[in-house]
């Protein structure tokens, strides 16, 4: 079960969010407050694992309110004002709602926040079926079977999926290759990450992947070929 407040300063948000609240079984909305120092202190009593917090605010702006919070909490951006959708996502939100909103938006940012709260609670011994992935303003879970392959750019990752759509991520090649299984995926250049399960067959220097070349790096090539022969 998920444990939630709500913030806003205005009370009718509040009473849509409560509404909405009530008919996800697996979220309890346990307070609201339209003013940021009372939920300042409920928080330091009583933690919980899920913020819906409205940006623009008189006192102090919602983004500076979760800078400001000590506990690893998630955070869904409720605002009516869509410029501020780059600061959230820069905060790592969950999502971002922009109001008004229909409940079955509202359900779509739930059920990532449950995802990602089950991804993180899950017991360490079990292999991940998912990955989660800051995108596109907010949290992207990706199934690790749809991944096709990961290529490096500068400072961003472009992830191709097997159904022919990408997704660009701001993440380096290390911090995506700790995500992964080593049993499951491997670095074979500079720029590319690929399954091991997808591997057709390799030709001197080059993988292929189904219908899709990909270069060996000279670096990346003794390590490659000792994981695959000993597959």
């Amino acid at each position: 079960m998920i444990t939630a407040i709500a913030i806003d300063d205005e009370p009718l948000p509040l009473e849509i969010l409560e509404s909405y609240c009530s008919n996800i079984p697996f979220l309890t909305l346990e307070k609201t407050f339209t003013q940021t120092s009372e939920a300042r202190k409920y928080l330091q009593k009583h933690p919980v694992n899920l913020l819906f917090l409205d940006i623009h605010m008189p006192a102090i702006s919602g983004i500076d309110f979760y800078k400001g919070i000590e506990q690893d909490t998630m955070v869904i951006f409720t605002t009516a004002h869509s410029q501020y959708a780059i600061d959230g996502f820069n905060l790592s939100a969950v999502d971002y709602l922009l109001k008004p909103y229909s409940f079955e938006r509202f359900e779509t940012a739930v059920n990532k926040a449950n995802d990602y709260y089950n991804f993180l609670n899950q017991k360490e011994e079990k292999e991940p079926k998912h990955l989660f992935i800051r995108a596109e303003y907010s949290l992207v879970k990706i199934a690790l079977t749809d991944i096709f392959y990961i290529e490096g750019l500068a400072d961003y990752l472009k992830i191709h999926l097997l159904n022919g759509k990408t997704i660009l991520t701001r993440m380096t090649m290390k911090t995506m290759l700790s995500k992964l299984s080593p049993k499951e995926f491997i670095r074979v250049h500079r720029s590319f990450i690929i399954p091991f399960s997808l591997i057709t067959r390799v030709r001197n220097k080059i993988i292929i992947l189904r219908n899709q070349e990909i270069p060996i790096g000279a670096s990346f090539e003794d390590a490659f070929f000792e994981a695959f022969g000993n597959r």
